[in-house]
C-alpha cells in the first residue's frame, strides 16, 4: 500500500486540497455531527425566537450544523428530560429557562430531571426583564402606586392573569405581592398569548409579561405598563420607572441558558462556551436580542452554576410558601 506524508500529497495534487484549520479540524472531531438545540416550548415565543438566532450563529463558529427542536409540555420538563437523558456528546443541548430550572424543581412533586445533577451548565444567554401591566378595566391608575392602594383596600378584588399554574408570569406576581403587602385572584391561561389578550380585552386586571411583548400593546394604548421588573430603566421602555423607582426593593428577570447533559466531556463545555459567547456579541443575535427586550448575559460554566441555584432560593421560597403545585 503507498503511503504519501500529507507534504507529498499536496505536492502530487498540486496543493489544490484545503485542509481544516487545527482549530476548526480539533472542533470537527469534538462534535461529529448535527448540534440540536431542544426548546422546551412551542415555536413563536420567545425562547424559540432567541434559539433559533442563536443556533445561525453558533452553526458558523462550529462549522457544524446546529438545529432547534421544539419539545414542549408540562412547563418545560418534557424537552428538559429529554436533554437529561441524551447522551452526553455535545449533540443535545437544552435552551433551558427560569421555568426548567428554578420554578419546576420546586413546584412538581414527580419532575423527571433533577435541574442540578442532570445538566452540565454551558453558559448563560440573556436576562428576559419583564413588566407589570395592566387592561382597560384599571386605565385610570396612573402609577404603581395607585395600583398598590386599590388592591390594599379591597384584597383579592383584583385579579391578575399567567400563562399556567407555576408559571414565571405566576409566581412573578406573587412576588410583587409579597413585597408590596397586596393580595390579588390568580386567573391562569393557557399561555402568554391568551393572557394578554384576556388583559386587552377587560377580562383580567393585571399581567406580567416580558417587556418586548408588553411594549407592542402599550404603544397602541391597549394596556399601561405601571413598573419595570428590571434592576434598571430599560431602554426600549425608557419612561416606564422599575419597582424599586416606586419604592419596591425587588426585581425580577427571566433567565435563558444553554446546557448539555451531565457528563459530557469538559472540552466539548468549554468549545460550546466560546461559541456562545461568540454568538451572543454577533451584530445580527444583537438584534434579535433588541427586538424582544432581551439582554445578552453570556457567562462562564460557573456562573450559571451559581446563578441557578440563587434563581432556584429566589423563586423556590414564594412557591413553597404558596403551597403551589403544577402537577
Amino acid at each position: 500500500m503507498l503511503k504519501f506524508s500529507r507534504r507529498r500529497l499536496l505536492q502530487a495534487t498540486g496543493a489544490s486540497l484545503v485542509f481544516p484549520s487545527s482549530g476548526l479540524f480539533a472542533q470537527q472531531r469534538l462534535l461529529s455531527g448535527t448540534v440540536k438545540i431542544v426548546v422546551p416550548f412551542p415555536p413563536g415565543g420567545i425562547t424559540d425566537v432567541l434559539a433559533r438566532g442563536l443556533a445561525q450563529q453558533m452553526t458558523g463558529s462550529l462549522g457544524t450544523p446546529v438545529v432547534v427542536e421544539n419539545r414542549a409540555g408540562a412547563n418545560g420538563s418534557i424537552g428538559a428530560t429529554q436533554v437529561a437523558r441524551a447522551a452526553p456528546d455535545g449533540l443535545t443541548l437544552l435552551l433551558g429557562v427560569t421555568d426548567t430550572h428554578a420554578v419546576n424543581p420546586a413546584a412538581m412533586r414527580n419532575v423527571a430531571y433533577d435541574a442540578n445533577r442532570d445538566f452540565a451548565p454551558v453558559s448563560n444567554i440573556t436576562s428576559v426583564p419583564l413588566v407589570l401591566a395592566v387592561g382597560p378595566t384599571l386605565k385610570d391608575l396612573a402609577n404603581l402606586r395607585a395600583f398598590i392602594d386599590a388592591a390594599r383596600k379591597q384584597p383579592g378584588k383584583f385579579t391578575h392573569a399567567s400563562w399556567g399554574v407555576g408559571s414565571t408570569s405566576h409566581i412573578a406576581m406573587l412576588r410583587v405581592a409579597d413585597s408590596t403587602g397586596i393580595e390579588l385572584l390568580h386567573v391562569p391561561y393557557t399561555g402568554a398569548a391568551p393572557a394578554a389578550q384576556a388583559l386587552i380585552a377587560g377580562q383580567v386586571d393585571s399581567l406580567i409579561l416580558p417587556a418586548g411583548a408588553a411594549e407592542a400593546f402599550a404603544r397602541d394604548g391597549r394596556l399601561r405598563i405601571l413598573a419595570a421588573l428590571s434592576p434598571k430603566r430599560l431602554a426600549l421602555l425608557p419612561d416606564v420607572p422599575t419597582l424599586a423607582d416606586q419604592g419596591v426593593a425587588l426585581s425580577v428577570s427571566v433567565f435563558q441558558a444553554l446546557f448539555a447533559p451531565a457528563g459530557t466531556p469538559p472540552a466539548v463545555i468549554a468549545l460550546l462556551n466560546k461559541s456562545v459567547e461568540s454568538a451572543v456579541q454577533s451584530e445580527a443575535f444583537l438584534k434579535t436580542l433588541q427586538t424582544q427586550a432581551a439582554l445578552p448575559t453570556p457567562s462562564s460554566p460557573e456562573a450559571l452554576a451559581t446563578l441557578v441555584r440563587s434563581e432556584q432560593e429566589a423563586w423556590g421560597r414564594i412557591i413553597r410558601a404558596g403551597n403551589i403545585r403544577i402537577d
